[in-house]
């Protein structure tokens, strides 16, 4: 059995780990390169200029105002969206209760509430920031609409208020995202014997004490992943994707909306200076790397298995 081991166990790791090397690898390694130099994305020509760009970036008010904004989503965006998607999971799964039949069980409904909650998935998130862009309009949008309807006459500018055009946008990308966990919890919870409901129930437990003595310690595991993958998703791509498309400016009023990929990308493809969004990418790379080592760290805990 261990003839040609590792001459087989290498076979089959040769290619994807060349494959990782060349597209996930080398292009960080090139992206550190250019953060030394002053190129400016459209000519070939470049050349060193040292730790200017880092000094550059040090004392770039834009850049801590993306910064501040990019961690505030990274920490409040999987709190609640992950809280509501815990709180819906566990309705839908064990929620419920019927005088005939299981002691346990979801909400009546269940099945429909899920297919809703995960509806937003389906749709593109450029598909979903048009939508909430055209529904927040001042003048035409849906939301201002309903509220002068009802009697409210004063109706806020949602994404031309630099107070609240973030925070807009941080609830847009709750409700684009709440679904996908949704769907995620409840497969996890589905996998928890009934058995240990049944029994808690019977000795008295309310629902809330079920919930963070059965239901979070078996699911740690799977809240700790979400957690990281969607931090990542607050610091990378779809927290680009929904500013850009939906702010003002994109990143306005007033850089209220900014946040790092947003500001990778002006850097780069608006100002010329390519140099520059790649010692910024640096610097979201490395708060990424600081945030799924923090989330792992204090999210450590001792296995439970049933």
């Amino acid at each position: 059995m261990q003839h040609g081991k590792y001459r087989f166990i290498v076979g089959f790791l040769v290619v994807p780990m060349a494959l990782y090397v060349i597209f996930v690898i080398w292009p960080f390694i090139q992206s550190i390169y250019y953060s030394f130099t002053d190129w400016t994305g459209l000519s070939p020509d470049f050349k060193m200029v040292g730790f200017d760009n880092y000094t550059k970036m040090l004392d770039d008010d834009i850049f801590w105002k993306s910064l501040q904004h990019s961690v505030l989503l990274a920490v409040l965006l999987p709190l609640v969206t992950l809280g509501l998607a815990l709180f819906f999971a566990f309705m839908l799964n064990v929620g419920g209760r019927r005088r005939k039949g299981p002691p346990v069980t979801g909400v009546r409904g269940s099945g429909f509430y899920k297919i809703a909650y995960f509806f937003p998935q389906v749709l593109s998130i450029a598909i979903v920031a048009i939508l909430f862009q055209f529904a927040f309009d001042p003048a035409q949008g849906m939301i201002n609409g309903t509220l002068k309807a009802v009697g409210f006459d004063d109706v806020p500018n949602w994404l031309g208020d630099p107070q609240l055009a973030l925070w807009v946008i941080m609830a847009v990308l709750v409700w684009c995202t709440t679904g996908f966990f949704v769907v995620l919890f409840s497969a996890g919870m589905a996998s928890i014997p009934k058995d240990f409901y049944e029994a808690a129930l019977l000795d008295g437990a309310s629902r809330f004490t079920t919930f963070f003595r059965i239901t979070l310690p078996l699911l740690w595991d799977t809240v700790q992943s979400g957690w990281v993958y969607m931090g990542i998703l607050a610091l990378g791509a779809e927290g680009f994707a929904i500013v850009h498309i939906m702010s003002v400016g994109p990143g306005g009023p007033d850089y209220s909306t900014t946040v790092l990929p947003l500001y990778v990308y002006q850097a780069a493809f608006r100002d010329g200076q390519a140099g520059y969004a790649t010692t910024i990418g640096v610097a979201l790379l490395i708060v990424t790397l600081a945030f799924a080592a923090i989330v792992m760290r204090v999210g450590r805990r001792e296995r439970l298995e049933f």
